[in-house]
């Protein structure tokens, strides 16, 4: 699996290979002060430049111990850049804005693997007032957070944090997602039960707009026919909420 310099060597090869599709990123600094690069992928703007395209944002490790949550948009990243001129390639990236982040909680992964072994380390590296390590990065948005699935325990794996967005990591992802409201759709790669999760998380109501609902169970039953995955409800697996 990738550490956080072959990300980062990563992201900067593709955006020199393929300047005319593709352009580094950068969403802010972990805890640590590690970046959080990423590439976009889009014919007409580049960097931060603003874009009317529809956009769709792809994050990868969040939980530091899911090591292959990086692997898998660093390789898309890869393989668009690789792929630009196929026909079907090459009219996505036409007609979309795309963001891929590969790793999210660096801090957290390079802790994970620094003893040569894994540590299963799954928050990142806040060291918490009764001395534990961490926050979950999962549960630290601001969407209804605080609710189920969300600890208010510091040695909590789902330990949530003092408060929404109190992490540079998550402030960096909300910070993104502001910034251009062009983007439609939010994907985060996690590798845990090999299942295509859709809205809602911190529910078991489903959405209640039905046109919305119809378009997530469509593009969760076409992602299930690409991976042999399951596709269903996020709650279904576990409610969990600040996600």
């Amino acid at each position: 699996y990738f550490d956080y310099a072959e990300v980062q060597s990563t992201l900067q090869g593709i955006a020199a290979a393929h300047p005319e599709v593709a352009s580094l990123i950068d969403i802010g600094s972990s805890l640590e002060g590690r970046r959080l690069s990423g590439v976009r992928f889009n014919t007409t703007a580049k960097g931060d430049a603003p874009s009317d395209k529809p956009g769709v944002i792809f994050l990868g490790t969040h939980h530091a111990r899911e090591h292959l949550s990086t692997m898998v948009p660093s390789l898309l990243a890869k393989w668009l850049g690789d792929n630009k001129e196929k026909p079907a390639v090459k009219k996505l990236l036409e007609t979309r804005d795309i963001y891929i982040i590969p790793l999210v909680n660096p801090d957290g992964a390079e802790f994970d693997i620094s003893s040569g072994r894994y540590k299963m380390q799954r928050k990142n590296m806040r060291r918490n007032p009764d001395g534990s390590l961490g926050v979950d990065l999962n549960r630290n948005y601001g969407f209804h957070w605080g609710e189920g699935g969300a600890s208010a325990d510091p040695d909590s794996d789902t330990f949530r944090g003092p408060n929404a967005f109190s992490e540079p990591e998550t402030q960096g992802v909300k910070a993104l997602v502001e910034a251009h409201p062009n983007v439609k759709i939010l994907l985060s790669y996690h590798t845990f039960s090999e299942l295509i999760l859709y809205p809602w998380g911190h529910s078991y109501d489903p959405i209640g707009d039905g046109r919305a609902l119809n378009a997530y169970k469509a593009m969760a039953g076409k992602m299930a026919e690409w991976t042999g995955y399951t596709p269903q409800q996020s709650s279904d697996l576990y409610i969990a909420s600040g996600y």
